[in-house]
């Protein structure tokens, strides 16, 4: 029985919040859409918190970084337009993850800032998070960020260990792992052109499709370089959290309208 009540992988480009769209709201139109459908499906799921796995949270080098402030609070700006967001965050379950995944032997350490407690103890918000909350049930959080240091088989252990900590709260939790793909489609963009990015995508969503999601870690360092994707290291810990068997996956959408791919899929429980 898979711990979580629902799952999706999520997209974070800053278009996909509607009151951030600009002048061309059908550039990420298909990617609204699914979001839309995830809202759906998450609120749905009656959620008590929500997990958030993101690229671009605070980092901790060599360890993944687990909220643990009173509040986390940030803002998103697009198009001369900004999207500010708070969130209270469940404590008590982002020390137990911490915990379970240290008695794994697994690098991790929680972070707050400021105060130990009250207002002032709020840790900054980032984009890979705003953007899917955007489309979620107000609850309160917990945000992950992965290190890159370590390696994919420490990220699918971590999941494990996440799981894990999840399966003993006995709470209502949903998961998003939030994921760009590739960020090399566009000769325009801030890393430019390379044929990988293309590839690599499709490969990504050939592995979504058929429920493969392990095999990114088989992904040879030389072609994840060239592809600049940011989504491996929360899929592998989404992989470690819901085994195989039970990630029964729905594929949303894939579009590359800009310089990165964007992938909404999502993933249902058996549990009740």
């Amino acid at each position: 029985m898979s711990p979580f009540i629902f799952a999706c992988m999520t997209p974070h480009g800053g278009e996909i919040i509607p009151e951030l769209q600009g002048a061309f709201p059908e550039r990420m139109s298909i990617t609204r859409k699914s979001m839309e459908k995830l809202t759906t499906l998450m609120t749905e799921a009656n959620p008590d918190c929500l997990i958030i796995l993101t690229p671009h949270g605070t980092r901790i080098h060599g360890q993944f970084a687990i909220t643990d402030s009173e509040r986390i609070a940030g803002t998103v700006e697009e198009n001369q337009a900004s999207y500010a967001m708070e969130k209270l965050v469940d404590r008590k379950l982002a020390r137990m993850i911490n915990k379970c995944a240290q008695e794994e032997g697994i690098p991790s350490a929680t972070i707050n800032f400021g105060t130990a407690a009250g207002p002032i103890s709020c840790l900054p918000l980032d984009w890979g998070v705003i953007v899917p909350l955007r489309f979620m049930p107000d609850v309160p959080i917990v945000v992950i960020n992965p290190a890159r240091e370590l390696s994919f088989d420490q990220h699918l252990e971590f999941g494990k260990a996440l799981g894990k900590a999840v399966k003993q709260s006995q709470k209502r939790v949903g998961l998003i792992a939030s994921c760009d793909w590739a960020h090399a489609h566009d000769e325009d963009g801030p890393y430019g052109f390379d044929p990988a990015a293309k590839l690599f995508d499709k490969q990504v969503v050939d592995l979504i499709k058929t429920n493969q999601l392990e095999k990114m870690a088989e992904f040879e360092e030389g072609f994840i370089e060239a592809a600049k994707p940011d989504g491996i290291w929360q899929t592998l810990i989404l992989a470690g959290a819901i085994p195989a068997e039970e990630r029964h996956v729905e594929f949303l959408s894939y579009e590359a309208p800009t310089y990165f791919g964007l992938i909404c899929a999502a993933y249902y429980s058996k549990r009740k």
